[in-house]
């Protein structure tokens, strides 16, 4: 049985795939990782910021936030 890998994309190309969040929302996001509940949605190569896709929505429908995919 095959794993599935996790959807990582890199920030820059979040809204290639996605109208919402904004780049500029993304940023707000990662800013404040820590504190918002958001930090196991991105992951930090070097000074490239990727973005779980799968663990992002989830987190958001865990939050509750209201927007869907």
């Amino acid at each position: 049985m095959q794993e599935k890998l996790p959807n990582i994309i890199p920030v820059t190309n979040w809204n290639d795939h996605f109208e919402w969040p904004s780049i500029g929302g993304m940023r707000h996001l990662i800013f404040y990782a820590d504190t918002n509940g958001f930090a196991s949605a991105f992951k930090r190569v070097g000074r490239r910021v990727l973005v779980d896709v799968d663990r992002f929505w989830s987190i958001v429908e865990e939050r509750g936030v209201g927007y869907e995919k």
